[in-house]
């Protein structure tokens, strides 16, 4: 299922919540996890998952496209009941496309397996040389466990 079922299937339209340029320096990725933290509260189910989203996501534009200091990454985030939504633009590199790597044992270039963990989706548009490229993300959201109903034992009652 791609992110356009998913969106489809989802109870209501998602909605966005928020989105921003950023720069492209590496200070701007714990800004944006403390963005997204703030943009869907502290207690929301996917939270965590989406603000590790976020933080890969932008950390891999930085680091694989040809982002420099003074250019803009956008972030955005949108979301239902059901999921979040997570999406990074950066300008594109012309040598490389987002990809896992294979090589388990790498220290590092592992944000993609990340992010494939624990998205239900992830995939990139590209929209053409020399505009750029979006990265996104869906992530399910975890509905609250029903709350389960404990008669109330009664102080007064005989035993057996």
């Amino acid at each position: 299922m791609d992110a356009g079922e998913l969106m489809k299937s989802a109870s209501a339209k998602p909605k966005i919540i928020a989105s921003i340029h950023l720069a492209g320096i590496r200070e701007s990725v714990s800004y944006a996890r403390t963005q997204v933290r703030q943009w869907l509260g502290d207690d929301h189910p996917a939270g965590d998952d989406a603000v590790l989203a976020a933080s890969e996501l932008l950390t891999n534009a930085l680091q694989h496209s040809d982002a420099r200091p003074y250019d803009l990454i956008g972030l955005a985030v949108a979301a239902t009941a059901e999921m979040v939504y997570v999406e990074v633009r950066d300008p594109g590199s012309s040598f490389s496309a987002p990809h896992i790597r294979q090589e388990t044992q790498a220290e590092g270039g592992r944000g993609l397996m990340i992010i494939s963990e624990i998205s239900e989706d992830w995939g990139v548009r590209e929209h053409g040389p020399g505009v750029g490229r979006t990265v996104w993300c869906v992530i399910r959201s975890p509905l609250p466990a029903p709350a389960v109903l404990v008669p109330e034992r009664r102080m007064d009652a005989a035993p057996g």
